[in-house]
């Protein structure tokens, strides 16, 4: 009797260099989705990180009239949450009002913020006159003074 033998090759190499390629295809589009989505995330976008001091008599605005006038701990600038740097502030607040004559302004200060840098935006804000001025804070819950 003769007996015929088939030929039994298997690309096992090959098959494991394809699932690599695959896995990794995927890793690279995932880790790029979810970069584009934390980056471009309108919440994260539009939020200036500030800690607000607290004050037992601290009461909410009402009004649409605002320009929003923001100080983080690093000593940076934003109005409306646009960044200024220091030498463009009393332009960028002029243009403001110029717009709004009866623009109120909210003054939000990072409570680790150096009072340096309170001080220059107050007096900006006294060299445009405007007389309607808030500045802004958590409510206590306690009352007490911290």
């Amino acid at each position: 009797m003769i007996t015929i033998r088939g030929k039994k090759d298997y690309l096992v190499a090959l098959e494991s260099v394809a699932m690599t390629d695959i896995v990794m295809n995927m890793f690279i589009f995932f880790f790029i989705s979810f970069s584009l989505i934390y980056t471009f995330n309108p919440v994260k976008m539009s939020k200036i990180e500030v800690r607000l001091p607290k004050a037992s008599s601290a009461i909410a605005l009402e009004g649409s009239e605002r320009l929003t006038f923001v100080i983080n701990k690093e000593g940076s600038y934003f109005i409306n949450e646009e960044e200024v740097r220091p030498s463009g502030i009393k332009a960028a607040l002029e243009a403001k009002l110029k717009e709004n004559a009866a623009l109120s302004v909210i003054l939000k200060v990072d409570g680790s913020a150096k009072f340096d840098n309170v001080v220059k935006a107050l007096d900006i804000i006294n060299e445009l006159n405007i007389q309607k001025i808030s500045i802004a804070s958590v409510k206590n819950d306690e009352g007490a003074i911290q």
